[in-house]
């Protein structure tokens, strides 16, 4: 799928930009013709590094450090997008983290963590997206469709998913006369090295034929999704969009 005719001059902030499925959906989004800003939290060397992959294939792409729960490096993250590109059109909240572990024992101080990062720093970013994205913009947050399989292990990191999707269909009805979506994508199982660690073969089989589809998600399953939400899928707002190949 391609939108470049419409994407041409936007530009997009991809927070957790560097790896993942942040980093696939920038280069996803650079290819269809976006001017891509890649957030990262400290990786720099990841960071010049996805940025440079972008440039190599034509597209456009900086980098732009700033920790996604820290609401002043934040604004001066959008500071300097408007300083340089004269505006944000679109914000992917990709940056995220992933402990796991069964609630008896869940360690705490991890459980803090990701509610900063997962839950606070996406209330950051689309706080400052609220204020500052263009007409015609587009908030697209991540979830996660383990909010819906409810696999044992999974419950500090769904919890802090499931907040983002109630908080991200409130500011969809907040932005009312703005024209900007806000939108929430859940993916299943995608098929990324992060996906496939730690996991022996009978394990990624039996997830993989979990699908009617019979496979694990592709990347571009996902990042061409988020294109059209932030694209020509216009009429598409305060919605979540479960991208698993009808797991659930």
């Amino acid at each position: 799928m391609s939108d470049a005719g419409q994407s041409a001059d936007r530009v997009v902030i991809v927070t957790g930009g560097t790896r993942g499925m942040g980093r696939e959906t920038a280069a996803y989004l650079a290819r269809n013709g976006y001017q891509v800003v890649v957030n990262y939290a400290g990786n720099e060397a990841q960071a010049t590094d996805t940025v440079e992959s972008i440039v190599k294939d034509g597209g456009v792409a900086v980098a732009k450090r700033a920790d996604v729960s820290d609401e002043t490096a934040v604004s001066a993250m959008f500071d300097q997008v408007e300083a340089e590109f004269g505006g944000v059109d679109v914000v992917v909240n990709a940056a995220g983290i992933m402990p796991v572990g069964p609630m008896v024992d869940f360690d705490l101080d991890a459980f803090d963590r990701l509610l900063r990062v997962n839950l606070r720093g996406t209330y950051v970013v689309n706080q400052q997206a609220a204020r500052r994205l263009r007409a015609g913009g587009a908030i697209i947050n991540f979830s996660s469709s383990i909010t819906k399989f409810s696999r044992p292990g999974y419950s500090a990191y769904a919890a802090t998913k499931g907040a983002v999707e109630a908080m991200a269909l409130i500011l969809a009805r907040e932005l009312r006369g703005r024209d900007i979506t806000v939108n929430v994508v859940a993916p299943g199982p995608i098929a990324t090295p992060l996906f496939f660690e730690g996991k022996t073969d009978e394990v990624i089989q039996r997830i993989s034929a979990e699908p009617p589809l019979g496979r694990l998600g592709e990347p571009d399953d996902v990042s061409g999704a988020i294109a059209f939400l932030a694209g020509p899928g216009r009429w598409i707002n305060g919605q979540v969009i479960y991208i698993n190949g009808g797991a659930i």
